[in-house]
């Protein structure tokens, strides 16, 4: 019995740093994967959103498809038609309407 004793002992059990790495590759993985894009994709969405300008096309988070006609502080005022005008917030603007949006609407 004290032969297996000894032979565990000398086995010696993992160290801390061993038990340790499937966690941090777990989460270096996990930043790399899903932190990091979405934090660039939220820094762009950041910075189209402050450099919209009057007369541009854009799409909102709802799918409305309208041209910028004034913008304040934090709304945005959108043509949508002719003389026909809705206010929303600067956050519900998702996209600019280029052609390649127009491409991928007709595409679906």
């Amino acid at each position: 019995m004290q032969g297996l004793h000894i032979v565990l002992l000398q086995a010696g059990t993992p160290s801390l740093m061993n038990q340790m790495m499937p966690f941090l590759l777990i989460i270096v993985v996990m930043y790399f994967f899903f932190i990091r894009p979405q934090s660039q994709k939220q820094k762009a969405q950041m910075s189209f959103v402050d450099e919209m300008k009057k007369g541009q096309q854009i799409v909102t988070t709802s799918g409305i498809l309208g041209k910028i006609s004034k913008i304040d502080d934090s709304i945005v005022t959108l043509e949508v038609s002719p003389k026909t005008y809705i206010q929303v917030v600067k956050s519900a603007i998702s996209k600019e309407l280029t052609e390649e949006t127009l491409k991928e609407k007709e595409t679906k």
